[in-house]
């Protein structure tokens, strides 16, 4: 029996390090079951995807780990697993780039699924520097 070749395609760990518009952090500013208000309960509530693979997502009291990997240019899919109050979640989700948006859902794990809307966060202004003397 043949081995299928693999030569050209990319590896997963060579898809990841990709450049993509969707890594950095993004701050969720709306879910279908949570209010706006309740979004913010321990911190700002944030989806935050890093160069490799990895990232971060907190709203109300979750805080979870990211594992994802990319779905064309402006998609990515992703698993996670940390905590809800204290209880220990899992789950997966995926967002998609719509303009200057990111839109997607999580589920999780024998519990609630919800779609999320994120919008870029920018890094603070810099202050002009002083010339040097």
């Amino acid at each position: 029996m043949r081995k299928a070749s693999l030569a050209g395609r990319p590896t997963r760990r060579a898809r990841r390090q990709l450049p993509s518009p969707l890594i950095g952090p993004w701050r969720i500013t709306e879910m279908e079951l949570w209010e706006p208000d309740d979004l913010d309960l321990l911190g700002p509530a944030r989806f935050t995807l890093e160069q490799g693979g990895r990232g971060h997502m907190t709203f109300i009291a979750v805080d979870v780990l990211l594992d994802y990997q990319f779905a064309g240019r402006d998609g990515v899919e992703f698993t996670f697993e940390g905590s809800d109050e204290g209880d220990r979640v899992s789950g997966h989700g995926w967002a998609v780039l719509e303009g200057q948006t990111l839109r997607g859902r999580i589920d999780f794990h024998q519990g609630d699924n919800s779609g999320f809307v994120a919008r870029r966060l920018t890094s603070p202004r810099r202050t002009r520097r002083e010339p040097r003397r």
